[in-house]
């Protein structure tokens, strides 16, 4: 509650308006007037640790053949995670499942116009600076045509907003945002802090901003899905990674209520260095899954291709084509085989069979005779791993 935060080095609570409708609402510092920060042993450790994580993935990704399709599914995935973050209910099956995209449920499309969000941020990252400009381009692709659009997509709030329970109003809330005049005015800053600040680690510059951008909340809607993406962008705009070759919501989502916990001990007490201390710890154990599963998704690749090449001497090359569009796209039917792969109908539905019986492919409802849809199941134990919903 905002009778917790107290003024310090984080900021202070401002006064608005007057009489029966004034209200506070908080004014954070800038990140800048922040530093130095006294980072423990353990939180310098981990930053080490994630940095040594990042910079294998950096190298597996430019040697593992076929890294573009699992980054594609990385990216996915972290669509998902930060979306079940803020409620969403699909899983990752359902994202990948053609079946469910031309009847997609509003959680399904949210996760999908995630996707569109990150692929769309990151070509921007080549083009402009890492401002509050991408920002609103990227919200607006994030939120346009689906759920929240009503919410203005890709324009800064010209109201005040707060946190809180599902129907509260601004004097229950929980937390309430800086007032718009302050909100622009921090946001300047978090564009310097992001482009200008050299003095800090990159992860620990990401943790700083993606709290910096919670707190300031510019958008009536996507703030937490958005301050995700954040994340991973600072890391490529201060060049620690070259590609998203993590999903940092892996360890956030399991931890959601600590996590939002340590935003809000920051606004209260001025706590920088626990919350990087905790933010680092998430990182490098989403870092830590996400090489992991790299690293069991490039074996996987290379045992599917052993098998094929010695147990289907005739057909061995559609087969090959066949593992490659899977790992694009794990979940298949037959049309799609044949379409993709320039086949019968007779001639798809004969190499599934053949990918069936080597134990790569699982028809996902045995009982269907018609319109089978196959997934590439030891691919996808791989990156299921966190995709339940909350």
């Amino acid at each position: 509650m905002l009778d917790n935060i107290h003024p310090g080095r984080q900021g202070r609570l401002r006064s608005n308006l007057s009489g029966e409708l004034e209200y506070h609402s908080f004014l954070p510092s800038r990140l800048q007037d922040c530093l130095p920060l006294a980072l423990d042993e353990g939180t310098r450790r981990a930053i080490s640790d994630c940095r040594g994580i990042l910079g294998e993935m950096q190298g597996m990704a430019r040697f593992i053949p076929n890294v573009g399709m699992y980054l594609t599914m990385y990216v996915r995935k972290e669509a998902l995670l930060s979306s079940q973050i803020e409620g969403t209910q699909c899983t990752f099956d359902d994202v990948l499942d053609p079946s469910l995209t031309e009847n997609a449920s509003r959680d399904l499309e949210d996760v999908v116009r995630y996707v569109e969000a990150t692929e769309h941020a990151v070509k921007l990252l080549d083009e402009i600076p890492l401002c509050t400009r991408m920002l609103r381009q990227v919200h607006r692709v994030l939120l346009e045509g689906v759920r929240g659009s009503d919410r203005h997509p890709g324009e800064l709030r010209t109201s005040q907003n707060w946190v809180g329970a599902t129907g509260c109003t601004l004097s229950q809330a929980a937390y309430v945002p800086p007032n718009v005049d302050d909100m622009n005015e921090a946001l300047s800053d978090l564009e310097v802090f992001l482009n200008e600040e050299t003095s800090l680690d990159p992860i620990v510059k990401a943790a700083l901003a993606h709290y910096q951008f919670e707190t300031i909340h510019p958008f009536l809607d996507g703030n937490g899905r958005i301050g995700r993406l954040l994340i991973t962008l600072s890391l490529m705009n201060d060049g620690i990674l070259e590609l998203p070759v993590l999903y940092p919501s892996y360890e956030l989502k399991r931890r959601r209520s600590t996590y939002y916990e340590w935003l809000m001990r920051v606004r209260e007490a001025g706590d920088y260095e626990g919350w990087v201390g905790f933010f680092c710890d998430c990182l490098l154990r989403s870092a830590a899954d996400a090489r992991d599963s790299m690293r069991a998704l490039a074996e996987l690749h290379a045992s599917s291709e052993r098998l094929i090449l010695s147990s289907m001497k005739r057909g061995s090359a559609n087969a090959l084509r066949l593992l490659e569009l899977l790992e694009g796209n794990p979940i298949v039917d037959v049309n799609f085989v044949a379409s993709r792969l320039e086949l019968s109908a007779s001639g798809a539905n004969s190499l599934i069979g053949s990918m069936t019986h080597l134990g790569l492919l699982v028809q996902r409802d045995s009982s269907r005779k018609r319109y089978r849809i196959f997934s590439y199941e030891p691919y996808l134990r791989i990156l299921r791993s966190g995709d339940e919903p909350l």
